[in-house]
């Protein structure tokens, strides 16, 4: 190294030594001191806003959550725990608990958790399969306890906002806000029946939110979160729930008797997709129940040892029937003990049979 060469290096070292002595990293002298930032004060809050934190402070108490535990058997016939999780709601002062028949499914032990904190055990009172509501009770019902106050739901309209509380991924006394997205949906449930009239919304639900209360802006029950539409499993602003006027009609009848009358006329039915590889339209009777009134009108199921069709029910009063969920549909329209038309086709034939229905729950 030349003598220019080293010259130039110590100018530059000392140059960068300089800079770090003066800059606001190198030394405390250049460092400015700095406080807590001054509150702004702000105002009333906006009126929706304190709607909303009235309303959820009024229905929280009354809405709780659920544990459930199933003994399952484990891959090596061992037996196995299986945990789950929902929400529900406090339906009177006697302790009973709504929440969604698909909740407390096979559940062998139910716990509460109130809004106290405190977990109560809880027994199974009764449900309904059809509606995907349940009844469950509390084994020691607390001094003061706050049931939600119930609405109705024939009169909502799209675009009217609404609030759901639940317990989502177990995140406890969560609220969510949306609208009506729509009113008048099917919701199909597990038990092969569809929901009419059920409520849509974009109020966020997620897993865990099944069984909690759908409200309005007056803090009323209007509708059960119950399903959601999405590809992932979380929110994608398309939730449903079971309208109140149902669950009005339904819980009575969980809490006196059990469960509800199954309008039915005594038949099993093929399912779709063995009908529609048969290329059938129409629903194909598989079975026809003794002593049914399906029995009685002389309907017929498949003859499974000469591998013949039976009966196809192709209408109900008049109107075509594509399948399954056009059937129940219509019979649903229906009470028990009240007459329906069949339009039936056996081979080439098709034939008008005159069925009761009855109930058979």
């Amino acid at each position: 190294m030349n003598q220019r060469t080293g010259t130039l290096l110590i100018l530059l070292l000392a140059l960068a030594a300089l800079l770090y002595i003066y800059s606001p990293f190198g030394s405390r002298q250049g460092r400015v001191v700095s406080e807590p930032r001054e509150i702004m004060p702000r105002g009333d809050l906006a009126g929706y806003e304190k709607s909303t934190i009235e309303i959820f402070n009024a229905a929280a108490p009354s809405v709780v959550y659920i544990f459930t535990e199933n003994a399952v058997r484990g891959f090596f016939g061992n037996r196995q725990i299986q945990q789950g999780n929902g929400s529900g709601f406090l339906w009177d002062t006697h302790g009973h608990v709504v929440t969604n028949f698909h909740v407390v499914e096979g559940a062998s032990r139910v716990q509460v958790r109130m809004d106290s904190g405190e977990a109560i055990d809880a027994a199974f009172v009764g449900s309904s399969p059809d509606h995907d509501l349940a009844v469950i009770r509390l084994r020691s019902v607390p001094a003061q306890i706050q049931p939600i106050p119930v609405g109705a739901s024939g009169d909502l309209q799209v675009g009217q906002a609404v609030f759901a509380i639940g317990n989502p991924y177990g995140l406890t006394r969560t609220l969510t806000t949306g609208v009506i997205s729509a009113l008048d949906r099917r919701l199909p449930t597990a038990a092969g029946r569809e929901v009419l009239g059920a409520i849509q919304t974009d109020a966020a639900i997620n897993p865990g939110n099944s069984g909690g209360p759908l409200m309005d802006s007056a803090g009323r029950l209007i509708g059960v979160n119950t399903a959601i539409i999405s590809g992932s499993g979380s929110s994608a602003g398309i939730g449903f729930a079971v309208p109140v006027d149902v669950v009005n009609e339904v819980v009575p009848r969980l809490i006196t008797h059990g469960k509800v009358p199954r309008p039915g006329i005594g038949i099993t039915i093929l399912d779709e997709e063995r009908s529609a590889r048969l290329g059938i339209t129409g629903v194909v009777i598989e079975r026809v129940l003794p002593n049914s009134e399906a029995a009685k009108a002389g309907l017929v199921g498949i003859d499974y040892t000469n591998r013949l069709l039976g009966d196809i029910i192709v209408a109900v009063d008049g109107e075509a029937v594509s399948g399954l969920e056009d059937f129940v549909r219509l019979l649903q329209t229906h009470a028990i003990g009240q007459e329906i038309v069949l339009d039936v086709r056996r081979g080439d034939t098709v034939r008008t049979v005159a069925v009761t229905i009855m109930d058979i729950s």
